[in-house]
C-alpha cells in the first residue's frame, strides 16, 4: 500500500488575508497543487495575500515563477503580496541568485523584521 502524497501547500483565510503555508520541498510535481492553491486565492481576492515560505527546505522555478506571476497578478488588482519567512537557505539563494528577492516583500514572521523590498 503507498501513502497518500503530502499536501505542501495550504491555504487559509486570516480576517483580509489569505495565507498560503507551503511545506518541505517544492518542485514541478507540485506544479498542480500550487496552481489549485493560487487560484483559491485569487478567487478570494482579499487585500493581502501572504505566502509563508518559513518551512520550504528546497524550492526550484515552478515557485519563482508561480510567486513572479502571483506578484504581477497582485499588482495589476492593487493587492499585497508578502513573503513570510525565515526564508530558509534553498529559498534565499534561489531569489537571490535569480535576481527576485528585491522584488518581494519578504518579512520575518518571528521578528517582524523585513529582509526585501517590494518594488
Amino acid at each position: 500500500m503507498h501513502a497518500a502524497p503530502e499536501i505542501k501547500v495550504h491555504v487559509t483565510r486570516h480576517e483580509e488575508t489569505c495565507v498560503l503555508t507551503v511545506r518541505g520541498e517544492v518542485d514541478h510535481d507540485d506544479a498542480e497543487d500550487f496552481e489549485a492553491a493560487w487560484e483559491a486565492a485569487d478567487r478570494a481576492a482579499l487585500p493581502v495575500t501572504a505566502v509563508d515560505l518559513s518551512q520550504v527546505s528546497f524550492a526550484d522555478s515552478m515557485l519563482l515563477n508561480a510567486l513572479l506571476g502571483a506578484r504581477r497578478r497582485h499588482l495589476a488588482d492593487g493587492r499585497d503580496l508578502v513573503v513570510l519567512g525565515p526564508l530558509q537557505p534553498a529559498v534565499r539563494r534561489l531569489l537571490t541568485i535569480s535576481g527576485t528577492l528585491d522584488h518581494f516583500h519578504v518579512v520575518d514572521a518571528g521578528n517582524g523584521r523585513v529582509d526585501g523590498t517590494a518594488s
